[in-house]
């Protein structure tokens, strides 16, 4: 059996029965796009480790398909756990006599640097939603107080948020893909982990603001185009939009979150607290991923006890 045809067993067989519909789609577009080559080709018997790493050395050289540069680390290490997770399950099935896929050398990835917006740029954003006339965008506003990925917020329902208690609910999650025609829609699913499934507090100058959206709302969704259910892509677009009328210097709408998290820790809010509002597996996450947060909170921290001296 040819590798390539043994990837679409492994993945319609294997994989796509217990993982979310998000990782399917993700391994579908990685083998239709890598595996349409000599590698895929290859009988899977007569792969061997010295085959795959020189192919995992071809894409870190010249394998985005689109520039024929070479692609990042993370996508490659992407691309090798398809490579491993499929080739474990040829050998627990007794198709190839080795596992080969654990001899593979991972090229080292590097944290990404963290990117959030400074407390003049928030209130610029802040200011413009307010006195502009699109009622979308203050989702925005809802990440830059919550801490929301954008696959959370739009598939935020009004019956996830209780103006009463002041609080909304996180329970599913939502992306850009296929349907069953190859047409593309917006797919809903259940959050990233088992913690990404929280309750979140709303600020309180945030409930007139939902009071006044939930009023002239047009369907269920807290964030829409009018009757229109919005794209992921549409809405980081309309974001990207936004920045570029303000003069504010390109950020993805993930740095919503990093500021969020970030004037968190400078208003003192403990770590453990903040992981669990953004939905980490633990504090520790959280702490790697903010400790650029810390230095001068810490300093703050120092200077009040110095006071007490």
């Amino acid at each position: 059996m040819k590798y390539k045809l043994w990837l679409d067993e492994w993945l319609e067989n294997y994989v796509k029965p217990s993982a979310k519909q998000k990782t399917y789609i993700r391994y579908r577009q990685i083998i239709d796009k890598h595996f349409s080559c000599e590698l895929g080709e290859t009988e899977l018997a007569e792969l061997t480790p010295i085959l795959l790493q020189r192919f995992i050395t071809e894409l870190l050289e010249t394998g985005n398909t689109r520039t024929g540069n070479g692609l990042s680390a993370n996508s490659v290490n992407i691309i090798i756990t398809v490579i491993q997770n499929s080739l474990q399950t040829a050998y627990n099935l007794g198709f190839i006599d080795a596992e080969i896929g654990g001899k593979l050398k991972r090229p080292k990835t590097t944290e990404k640097q963290i990117s959030c917006f400074t407390v003049a740029e928030q209130k610029q954003i802040e200011q413009a939603i307010l006195r502009g006339s699109k009622p979308k965008m203050k989702g925005v506003l809802l990440c830059l107080y919550t801490g929301l990925r954008i696959g959370e917020l739009l598939a935020l329902e009004w019956s996830d948020v209780d103006l009463t208690r002041g609080e909304l609910s996180v329970t599913k999650t939502c992306f850009d893909g296929k349907d069953k025609n190859g047409v593309f829609c917006r797919i809903t699913n259940t959050p990233k982990t088992e913690t990404s499934i929280r309750t979140i507090p709303i600020p309180k100058q945030l409930i007139p603001i939902l009071k006044g959206m939930k009023r002239t709302a047009k369907n269920s969704y807290v964030i829409s185009d009018s009757e229109k259910v919005l794209a992921v892509r549409s809405y980081q677009r309309s974001f990207e939009r936004l920045l570029k009328k303000l003069d504010i210097s390109h950020k993805g709408f993930h740095a919503l979150r990093h500021t969020f998290a970030t004037r968190a820790l400078e208003v003192g809010v403990d770590v453990k607290t903040l992981s669990e509002i953004l939905g980490h597996k633990n504090p520790n996450v959280t702490l790697q991923r903010y400790a650029h947060s810390m230095p001068e909170h810490k300093k703050e921290m120092m200077n009040k006890i110095g006071k007490l001296l």
